[in-house]
C-alpha cells in the first residue's frame, strides 16, 4: 500500500509556558521535518494556547510527527485535521502602489475576494487585507500581479473543526488546567 504524500494542518493544544513553541520547532528541525506555516496565540484559557502548523509528508511521517509532539511536556492535545470538516483561513495583507487609472479594478479584485482595503496612503499605495483559504489568498496574489506589490505578510493557515465537535478536541483533561 503507497503512502499519500501531502500537506497537513495539526493543531497542538500546548500549556502556555516559557519555550514550548522553541520545544515543538526543535522536535521538528531534529527529526528534518518541515513547518510550512505556523500560528500560535492563548485560547479562551489564558493557561492553553493553540498552536495550529502546516507540514507536509507521507502518512508515516505525519503519524510520527504527532507520536512526538505527544511527547512532549506541554503539549494536552494533537490532531490532524487535514481530514476533518473544518473551517480553514489564512489572513494576508498586500501593500500595493497603484495609480487613480487602477482602482477600478482593485475594487473589482476586494468584491470578489471579500478584501478590504486597511490602509490608503494618498490613494496611491493602498494595503488591502483578505481572510481566505490558502488556496484562494495564492489566487488572490495572482489576480494582483498587475499591480506593483510592494509587500506581503501572511500568517499561515489556521483551523478549527466545524460545530458538533466540542468534546473532540477539548476534554476533561483540558478542564483540569482550569482549576
Amino acid at each position: 500500500m503507497e503512502d499519500n504524500y501531502s500537506k497537513h494542518t495539526i493543531t497542538v493544544l500546548v500549556e502556555n509556558e516559557f519555550g514550548v513553541l522553541a520545544r515543538i520547532a526543535g522536535m521538528f528541525a531534529a527529526r528534518g521535518f518541515n513547518i510550512d506555516a505556523l500560528a500560535v496565540a492563548p485560547t479562551e484559557n489564558s493557561k492553553i494556547s493553540r498552536v495550529t502548523l502546516v507540514t507536509h509528508g507521507h502518512e508515516r511521517i505525519i503519524e510520527q510527527i504527532v507520536k512526538q509532539l505527544y511527547r512532549l511536556v506541554d503539549v494536552l492535545k494533537v490532531q490532524d485535521l487535514s481530514d476533518e470538516d473544518c473551517v480553514r483561513c489564512e489572513l494576508m495583507l498586500v501593500k500595493v502602489s497603484i495609480d487613480s487609472s487602477q482602482k477600478e479594478k482593485v475594487f473589482a479584485i476586494l468584491e470578489e475576494y471579500g478584501g478590504r482595503i486597511v490602509d490608503d496612503y494618498q490613494g496611491k499605495i493602498l494595503t488591502l487585507e483578505f481572510v481566505k483559504e490558502h488556496e484562494v489568498t495564492e489566487e488572490i496574489l495572482a489576480a494582483l500581479k498587475s499591480f506593483k506589490i510592494l509587500e506581503t505578510v501572511r500568517t499561515g493557515n489556521i483551523a478549527m473543526q466545524k460545530g458538533g465537535h466540542e468534546e473532540a478536541f477539548y476534554s476533561a483533561d483540558i478542564n483540569e488546567i482550569n482549576e
